[in-house]
């Protein structure tokens, strides 16, 4: 079974949204990640990274994200991830790859992009 890497972008008020789907491993990463460096440069610092439809994520993945989160606090910008509790199988992967790795707490994680891309007040992360 082939699955397809792809990310489209948009935006939603304040905020660029990019959704990401299918895997995002060592061959795919540098996708998201130019992505991001591509919103970045063209002075979008708050981002939404939906990664509701990721259905795989490995070590690279998580350091683009991790390399995300780093790029946007240097911005002063603002990070939100899109991780559901529950998805079509057995809740979110990305989400629990980082629970996994404890790395989860450094993002600010939200279920869906109406709670990502709203201005209620969230504590900080780490």
């Amino acid at each position: 079974m082939v699955v397809t890497f792809n990310v489209t972008g948009g935006e939603r008020g304040p905020w660029a949204v990019l959704q990401v789907s299918g895997e995002l491993d060592l061959v795919t990463s540098p996708v998201l990640r130019q992505r991001v460096h591509d919103e970045v440069a063209e002075g979008r610092h708050s981002l939404v990274l939906d990664l509701s439809e990721v259905l795989f994520c490995d070590s690279s993945g998580v350091g683009v994200l991790i390399a995300s989160r780093r790029l946007i606090r240097s911005c002063q910008g603002r990070l939100r991830l899109i991780l559901p509790a529950q998805g079509a199988v057995d809740g979110s992967h990305v989400n629990r790859v980082l629970g996994a790795l404890g790395v989860r707490r450094l993002f600010d994680c939200h279920p869906d992009l109406a709670s990502a891309t709203g201005d209620e007040p969230r504590p900080l992360s780490a």
